[in-house]
């Protein structure tokens, strides 16, 4: 899905009281677009939630944007996950 086009959405969907995290690769996109939290991987486009049939990586993945939702400090916040491709 187009960066650009989830991260307008999540910003109108936080406009309208529902918190929202975008995860994704492409961080100028994402960030020129101020979203309130992003989950940066620095993964090829299409594999945010990490490397295919890796499912221990997708879970600790998914937990980081689950926790990244729940503990942002900031506005427009955003965390890189630790993984390499």
């Amino acid at each position: 899905m187009c960066h650009q086009t989830v991260s307008l959405a999540a910003r109108h969907l936080e406009e309208n009281g529902i918190p929202t995290v975008v995860m994704g690769s492409a961080r100028d996109i994402v960030e020129e677009c101020g979203v309130p939290r992003f989950l940066f991987t620095d993964f090829p486009l299409g594999n945010p939630c990490g490397k295919p049939w890796d499912t221990a990586m997708q879970r600790a993945i998914v937990g980081l944007a689950l926790d990244l939702l729940e503990r942002a400090w900031a506005p427009r916040t955003t965390v890189q996950t630790p993984f390499r491709w």
